[in-house]
């Protein structure tokens, strides 16, 4: 699941080091359009839809927080 979300982070923004970043939005690493690109390529890989309740920024701040987000929503 990890180099999934990382591949597609890569697809996205290529050339920010997704491995180590705790601050992906905090420091402006992944704008609004990236967020709602990065939110349905998410659906579509994991066959979920993440509800606008969870679209806030210390659910994406990391790949570690995107993975506990989808692996949360996956076990729903």
């Amino acid at each position: 699941m990890r180099e999934t979300i990382l591949s597609i982070l890569q697809d996205i923004a290529d050339g920010v080091d997704f491995e180590t970043c705790r601050t992906l939005i905090d420091d402006g690493l992944l704008s609004s359009l990236d967020v709602l690109q990065l939110i349905g390529a998410l659906n579509d890989e994991f066959d979920l839809s993440i509800p606008a309740a969870e679209i806030v920024p210390d659910n994406f701040n990391s790949v570690d927080a995107i993975e506990a987000l989808v692996r949360r929503l996956s076990d729903e």
